[in-house]
């Protein structure tokens, strides 16, 4: 299923430059309320309208993708309750990237819910610091430090209650940017799940980038993993990326078929994305 969501390729994360704190226009915008929903089996959404969070549930606890910004906790928490399920029943915080806008939340979430704290072994370090020293942005986007009670590398798993979370460590737009995937079941279909960290590089200095020397290297190995997954649920960590409000829209209206199942729109994002590198990448090289 293919839906129009790449406009936002070179608008929506650029803007993310340009958005210190909650307090900015930008940030607002983002984080407006939205009704929790499920996905598909065990995945739920509990997130704003832009910056995503993810809970999948199992009978022996829940797993909580992305913590939002500080000021996204209170609606995560209140969406994990509207659907049935208690918030202390959480017992992993999983993060894909270790920026504000997917991280400064997870503080909170890890002081309400008491789970542990898991992060890649590159991100827990950027986590720690809360932001501070990114490679590419300084110290300009900082929230609540946290840590981690568990580092993990490439290719990892957590498994919890009978279903398995791969970590894919897919690095560039942060340098332990994760990429998680699991399998669920729906409709007595088993469908793969991808939650995509990002593949993009927003206002990043890709040639000479003296704190991130491998940063090239690293987004080059990434589009080539990205395209090797095989995918049916496209999520990933801004709503916009797998065009969520339409897809939500048929789902509410009654869709024969689930329109979250798209893996002809995450090679579609993928691809767009990886364009959109190369000619960052050409422009930089271009310049004396």
């Amino acid at each position: 299923m293919r839906l129009k969501v790449l406009p936002l390729i070179s608008t929506i994360f650029l803007l993310v430059i340009n958005a210190a704190s909650q307090a900015s226009e930008t940030d607002r915008s983002w984080n407006q309320s939205v009704e929790p929903f499920k996905i598909a089996g065990n995945v739920y959404y509990v997130g704003a309208n832009e910056i995503t969070s993810y809970l999948i549930t199992t009978p022996k606890g829940h797993i909580l993708i992305d913590g939002g910004f500080k000021e996204t906790v209170p609606q995560i928490t209140a969406n994990i309750v509207k659907l049935g399920f208690k918030v202390k029943d959480v017992k992993y915080l999983l993060n894909s990237q270790a920026h504000y806008d997917h991280a400064a939340g997870l503080a909170d979430l890890k002081k309400l819910t008491g789970a542990k704290m898991l992060a890649s072994v590159e991100d827990a370090k950027l986590l720690a610091r809360g932001g501070k020293g990114d490679p590419n942005f300084g110290d300009q986007y900082l929230f609540d430090p946290v840590i981690t009670d568990k580092t993990f590398s490439d290719g990892w798993e957590l498994k919890l209650g009978g279903i398995t979370m791969t970590a894919n460590v897919t690095a560039g737009h942060t340098k332990g940017c994760t990429t998680w995937t699991t399998t669920t079941e729906d409709a007595g279909k088993k469908l793969n799940v991808i939650f995509v960290c990002s593949t993009t590089a927003p206002g990043y200095k890709l040639v000479g980038n003296e704190k991130y020397p491998e940063i090239v290297a690293d987004f080059e190995q990434t589009f080539k993993r990205m395209k090797t997954f095989k995918v049916d649920i496209f999520l990933s960590a801004h709503a916009s990326q797998f065009g969520m409000e339409d897809k939500l829209a048929l789902l509410r209206n009654g869709a024969r078929t689930n329109p979250f199942i798209d893996p002809d729109g995450y090679l579609e994002f993928v691809n767009a994305t990886e364009k959109a590198f190369r000619d960052r990448l050409a422009s930089q090289s271009a310049k004396p």
